[in-house]
């Protein structure tokens, strides 16, 4: 193996960076900004798109698929829209190429011109909703719940990878409602989904809350977000979900007629994790050794390494490990044996604590006399040694895969629990804030001004305004003037 990773506490961007090349989950292309997701990184995706999109189909939604492009026209028609994503925007002006005079490749055909400039979306809402109008026309066609699963270009100056890249990788949800009631209680389901899956999947412990205005998605009139926090004491946004009111129907002209015999705009939302899920999984969770990966995430989630000397005794191990994986796998456990003989034991070790499988099974001679394995969990680094006899191998990882799943989500919530601090003044938040980090809750007026001048001074924001806050009379921690309740603050990705 190669030299140990950057330690977290010495230089935590260039130990992420770092992690996420070695582990074969991402490098950097070609093309400036952007990544290739590699087959390990991908493969975990995967499962995160897996059970994503079977979380919205049991609440209802189907998925469809909408155009790469989106007429510039589109964007002008919602003014606050264009003006949050016009700085993002890749535009394509031309359709064709031809060779250049001079023969040394080709050049932009300039009698190739497009009547009208596309924009490479950077979200869909625009020519969902164009679509939207013709789909809807009473109120018969309601609610409709669709989601798309999708790339999107935001152009960005200082790209990382997974948590900022000119292209990545997510889902987006567009629905319609015959009420803003129905809408508004759409927009918190999938932010409770959200919710649910980062804490049950991802073992990653998330805050509710609402967005300031400040923070709120362009054209929304509410953000629903889910925050997390990673181990360098920065905040995450790990998902948002959107009320859009009637702003993008009105935009659009989507109308339907009501129960009553009316006619009314529909009301909107719209909601979406992205691959930055793969950056939160990672920088949550993992360790200087490598990965930390959650059993219900990890692509393999079993390896089995044999150590043997000459054929025989890895003909008689390998017996005995196809038979443990044959009954792993009948219950669903994602297994690998590893018999290659280009490398020693040691290295594989290495390589799969670096890469993150939950749970190692070594096997040598003795262990087949004995009738025993040995165990090595990725998430406390301890070993055991298990007999065998008379107990049920598949109960008991399953039972073990449990336990390191539910020991990763305590690890992330106690260290959450204690990086969370409250500050009653500015000179208590300032302190914090460079002391400690994590979560700030502290009282604000409520005012854009405060929250700017807030973070011109101390680059922390406000995160959310947490669902649970509860009402208390207190000052503002910049300018004193009152507030009724705690806001979350943090420095953030």
């Amino acid at each position: 193996m190669s030299k140990g990773l950057p330690k977290r506490s010495e230089d935590y961007s260039l130990w992420y960076n770092e992690l996420v090349k070695r582990a074969d989950l991402a490098e950097n292309s070609a093309v400036r900004g952007c990544m290739v997701i590699k087959p390990y990184g991908y493969s975990i995706w995967e499962k995160m798109q897996a059970e994503l999109d079977r979380m919205f189909k049991e609440t209802g939604h189907t998925n469809a698929y909408f155009p790469l492009f989106i007429p510039k026209s589109y964007l002008s028609k919602e003014a606050s829209h264009v003006e949050g994503f016009a700085k993002e925007c890749a535009v394509v002006t031309h359709y064709r190429l031809k060779n250049s005079e001079d023969g040394k490749g080709v050049v932009v055909d300039p009698d190739a011109k497009l009547e009208e400039e596309l924009i490479v979306r950077p979200t869909s809402e625009t020519v969902i909703w164009s679509t939207y109008k013709n789909w809807i026309q009473s109120y018969r066609d309601l609610p409709l719940l669709v989601n798309q699963w999708a790339n999107v270009v935001r152009w960005e100056m200082r790209t990382r990878l997974f948590l900022r890249t000119t292209e990545f990788l997510w889902q987006e949800g567009h629905t319609a409602h015959a009420s803003k009631e129905e809408a508004i209680a759409e927009t918190v389901q999938m932010m409770n989904v959200y919710a649910q899956f980062a804490e049950e999947f991802m073992a990653l412990p998330v805050v509710k809350g609402v967005k300031s205005e400040n923070e709120r998605f362009a054209g929304a009139e509410d953000t629903y977000c889910i925050e997390a926090l990673m181990q360098d004491g920065k905040a995450l946004q790990a998902g948002t979900s959107h009320f859009l009111g009637q702003n993008f129907a009105k935009a659009f002209d989507v109308k339907f007629a009501t129960k009553e015999g009316g006619l009314d705009h529909v009301w909107g939302t719209s909601w979406g994790v992205s691959t930055r899920l793969m950056g939160a999984l990672i920088m949550a969770h993992s360790d200087d050794n490598g990965l930390v990966l959650p059993p219900k995430l990890a692509p393999i989630q079993v390896v089995i390494v044999p150590i043997y000397k000459g054929e025989e005794e890895l003909q008689k191990i390998s017996e005995k490990a196809h038979d443990i994986m044959k009954q792993l796998r009948r219950v669903g456990i994602t297994v690998k044996f590893d018999d290659r003989d280009t490398h020693k034991p040691g290295w594989k070790f290495a390589e799969y604590e670096l890469k993150g499988v939950p749970l190692r099974i070594a096997m040598g001679p003795r262990d087949l006399e004995n009738n025993t394995v040995e165990l090595a969990r990725r998430d406390t680094l301890t070993k055991s040694t298990l007999s065998l006899e008379g107990i049920s191998i598949t109960d008991y990882i399953l039972d073990l895969l449990d336990e390191i799943q539910a020991t990763i989500y305590s690890k992330a919530l106690n260290f959450r629990t204690e990086m969370t601090s409250e500050a009653n003044s500015w000179e208590e938040f300032q302190e914090i804030l460079e002391s400690k980090g994590g979560f700030i809750a502290a009282h604000w007026d409520g005012t854009t001004e405060t929250e700017e001048k807030i973070k011109e001074l101390t680059k922390a924001t406000i995160r959310c305004i947490p669902i649970d806050a509860k009402e208390e009379e207190g000052a503002c921690i910049l300018t004193g003037k009152p507030s009724n309740k705690r806001v979350l603050f943090a420095r953030a990705y």
